[in-house]
């Protein structure tokens, strides 16, 4: 690869074998059989083909965001972060209407803002040394989506912050897999993060989960599938089965470890389940048959609306710039026809943490796709 990248991961495995993610085995006794039983080793191959198109997302997720750890420093604006590495994504996964693209907006939450904050247009935001960011972005082809993120501080007090959140997450996908309990993974999640605190400016913090927030399986154009991972303990007896995709995504905060949202929104989606509701507004209709011919049901931001392309070049090639659509979107969004998803904030002047890894739980292991040598 470039350096920055610029050749599509494709062009790099032109066999269309890209690398394999980080395999741990399932937990249980009972899951033993996994590894060696050729029934299991036989469904396996069989779900090659969604395995490598998982694996070259992936690949593209790592090599974008190595291209951002090189940007990310104080002085940086939000605002430019997210173009470069939007664009950035763009170019590596070969952007192709909804068959491949980013899966969801670029999410750069600051301190107390936990998470769905990416700037709006005008938004002149700067990141400064004293700043906690969590960097959450996605990638997806043929709608199998990687969403991971990691957390970026500069000064060393909020390391042990940091690392709560890391290790927590690598403990709960540590203990995920084919019939663990949802309930059990978020006690074993929360029971890692809180064994850690925080010192900052002279004062100490224990470090909790935020009790509201939580991993996802997810589904095909499906960020948050049905199933909820917590990340405290719950007496959720759901369990994990073979053949699903989770996030597992953990929050650390130096709060009150629960969040609400407030805010300017900046991330919305177009319901999957959206009412057939008469739309009176004819902008509202032009705005929506834009958003479902270049989002479809994957989630975006007021930014891309106002891209000269609106959001996407292979879709709108001729250009499809959204103007004066806010009394439209309020619509949409009060219809039900489209979500919003404002800021999720603990209490200011908290800070918190983020990590988060795709994972696939194969008939014979689990495979952990979007793992890098950073996080």
């Amino acid at each position: 690869q470039t350096d920055p990248p610029t050749i599509p991961v494709e062009k790099l495995f032109p066999d269309g074998h890209f690398p394999v993610g980080e395999i741990q085995d399932h937990p249980g006794d009972f899951n033993t059989f996994r590894t060696t039983s050729d029934e299991k080793r036989a469904l396996d191959r069989e779900q090659e083909d969604l395995y490598e198109t998982l694996r070259h997302a992936a690949e593209v997720h790592r090599q974008v965001r190595k291209f951002a750890q090189g940007l990310i420093k104080p002085g940086l604006k939000l605002v430019d972060l997210c173009s470069q590495l939007e664009t950035k994504n763009r170019e590596l996964v070969v952007e192709s209407a909804l068959a491949r693209g980013i899966a969801f907006p670029t999410g750069c939450s600051l301190n107390h803002v936990a998470g769905h904050y990416t700037p709006n247009s005008g938004d002149q935001t700067v990141l400064t040394y004293g700043d906690v960011m969590k960097v959450d972005f996605g990638t997806q082809i043929n709608g199998r989506i990687i969403d991971s993120a990691w957390t970026v501080a500069f000064d060393p007090q909020f390391d042990p912050l940091l690392e709560a959140a890391r290790a927590a997450a690598n403990a709960g996908i540590a203990c995920a897999g084919v019939d663990a309990r949802l309930g059990e993974i978020g006690g074993e999640i929360q029971e890692v993060m809180e064994s850690f605190e925080v010192t900052i400016e002279g004062k100490t913090y224990p470090v909790k989960s935020i009790r509201n927030l939580n991993g996802h399986s997810i589904g095909v154009y499906e960020t948050h599938g049905s199933k909820c991972v917590p990340i405290v303990k719950t007496n959720d007896q759901t369990k994990m089965e073979e053949g699903e995709i989770f996030a597992i995504e953990t929050f650390g905060s130096t709060g009150r470890g629960y969040v609400v949202e407030d805010g300017e929104c900046s991330h919305y989606a177009k319901a999957a389940d959206a009412p057939n509701v008469p739309l009176h507004l004819p902008r509202a209709k032009t705005l929506l048959d834009h958003i479902t011919r270049t989002f479809g049901t994957l989630p975006w931001c007021r930014r891309w609306l106002e891209r000269e392309d609106g959001g996407s070049a292979t879709v709108n090639p001729k250009g499809a710039k959204q103007e004066k659509y806010l009394l439209a979107l309020k619509n949409l969004v009060d219809t039900g026809i489209v979500t919003a998803y404002p800021p999720l904030v603990d209490i200011r002047g908290s800070y918190s943490a983020q990590y988060e890894h795709t994972f696939v739980l194969r008939p014979t292991c689990k495979e952990v796709v979007s793992r890098g040598d950073d996080y």
